[in-house]
């Protein structure tokens, strides 16, 4: 369905939401808006359904990991030809306007925003414990915003929809100017600040809903893309003081025995098989181990080969960092559940590590529990460090990085000058967030994108351009809506 069409389902047709347990997939029933939003149970099975859309291959499960090969640290592998073809146009950067995985992406954040937008329409009038109330608003609030901010930084001007649309309703909104969309998402995240619970108050099912750090660390992090430098280390301070920590050993950010732990702001929930295709949206299994397991290794439930750690990325890890073999497979790294690595896996001679689940946990293709990071609290410590530096204040930014740095096995970084730390704290960036999904968008907002640009074209991407910093606005969506407008250069 079309990025509009999402937002013209209420009115038109009936509405599924999850029940039961938190995020459980499955839409039981087709309710009728009319007749929904009566009890607590109809607004969490709603809120739930809102959640729905963050797992879906067009965002975390897929779209949004993949974004690391447009950056440069990988290649798409997997099988060789057109396998993942779309991919490898975005990373080649020859994308055009009919690239599926520009589609997906536009498309993706659509369900998520009507389910949003119908959870604050109708969650403030109903008569239910006020408690329960504010977090169900404030979780809607915190997961538009992030739907926003995932368009925002892609396409730039994007439609602003922040009420479910019916019949006789502009159902071809024009783009916004991005500016607006910004408004919105520091608005709903400053009210989702107020209205959210702390973290350590859900417990059971409820764990790894949004809380008051996720908001306020998804907060500092679109300030600092806006270059509101005090405003995200006052947030990151906030962070700071909410009892979050790093975890003493750096993979277990990524070990399905480990979710949700201390280090953990948000991430995106799996638990594993369901009665669900794999490729379904419904699917409750994370594709990330079974896309990036090496092929022909028996490493991995599946191991279909993707997201190959390119050299250039192998060799920008300086000597000591323990998260090179806790992050990558070559040839001679620890073995791997017993099993040696072999260059020969992949096109490289390297795979990524860092999110391969062990057979004994998932033994299968599609029953990977594992949960995947959004944002992490040594993100946290390096938006700081980087905000500091762009306010003069490098002495005092050399704290948070260390930080990081040491939990990585790394010697403290001292009296660098500006320009010199901030190379630093991207570098730390890069290796910390490796693979994360997060490069492409430190990337693109420094230097108004002259960053992204020069670092591609170091790596010898020589045709990435200007234009190439936001993605194309799919042709089928202009072609449905005509007062859309393509980006410039496509």
């Amino acid at each position: 369905m079309k990025f509009i069409q999402y937002m013209v389902i209420a009115g038109l047709v009936t509405l599924s939401f999850s029940c039961n347990k938190y995020l459980d997939k499955a839409p039981l029933d087709s309710i009728n808006t009319a007749n929904y939003y009566q009890t607590a149970d109809d607004a969490i099975n709603a809120i739930n359904g809102a959640y729905q859309p963050m797992q879906w291959p067009k965002l975390y499960n897929l779209r949004m990991w993949t974004t690391d090969i447009m950056a440069g640290n990988s290649v798409v592998g997997a099988g060789g030809g057109t396998d993942g073809i779309e991919t490898q146009d975005l990373a080649n950067f020859v994308t055009t306007t009919d690239n599926a995985a520009a589609l997906d992406i536009w498309r993706g954040p659509a369900p998520g925003i009507l389910r949003c937008n119908l959870v604050l329409e109708n969650v403030p009038g109903m008569n239910i414990d006020e408690a329960l109330k504010n977090r169900i608003i404030g979780e809607a609030k915190f997961l538009r915003a992030s739907y926003y901010f995932i368009l925002v930084q892609l396409f730039g001007d994007v439609p602003l929809i922040t009420k479910a649309q019916v019949p006789g309703d502009d159902l071809r909104p024009p783009r916004m100017p991005k500016d607006e969309v910004y408004a919105l998402i520091t608005e709903d995240l400053n009210d989702a600040v107020n209205l959210l619970p702390a973290k350590e108050s859900y417990t059971g099912s409820d764990i790894g809903r949004a809380s008051k750090g996720a908001a306020v660390g998804l907060l500092a992090k679109v300030y600092l893309t806006l270059g509101e430098y005090q405003k995200t280390v006052d947030l990151c301070q906030q962070v700071e003081g909410m009892g979050y920590a790093l975890n003493d050993n750096y993979a277990d950010n990524f070990n399905p025995a480990t979710k949700n732990s201390k280090e953990s702001l948000f991430e995106i929930q799996y638990f594993g098989k369901t009665k669900y295709s794999f490729w379904d949206n419904e699917n409750q299994a994370s594709w990330v181990s079974t896309f990036m397991g090496p092929r022909n290794s028996n490493f991995v439930g599946g191991g279909y080969g993707w997201d190959q750690p390119t050299q250039e990325f192998v060799d920008a890890y300086e000597a000591g960092d323990n998260r090179k073999d806790q992050t990558i497979l070559y040839e001679g790294c620890p073995d791997f559940d017993g099993k040696p690595y072999l260059a020969s896996y992949s096109t490289t001679g390297y795979n990524v590590r860092k999110f391969l689940v062990p057979l004994s946990v998932s033994p299968d293709y599609d029953t990977n529990p594992a949960d995947f990071p959004v944002l992490r609290f040594s993100d946290v410590l390096l938006m700081k460090a980087e905000a500091l530096n762009e306010l003069g204040k490098t002495s005092e930014a050399e704290t948070p990085l260390n930080k990081v740095r040491k939990r990585a096995g790394l010697g403290d970084v001292n009296g660098l000058g500006k320009d010199a730390f901030r190379d630093k704290v991207l570098h730390e960036r890069r290796m910390e967030l490796a693979f994360e999904g997060q490069r492409w968008f430190d990337m693109i907002r420094i230097n108004k994108g002259q960053y992204a640009l020069d670092f591609l074209h170091t790596i010898g991407k020589l045709n990435a351009a200007p234009k190439h910093l936001l993605l194309p606005i799919p042709q089928k969506e202009i072609d449905a809506n005509p007062n859309l407008l393509q980006n410039p250069g496509y």
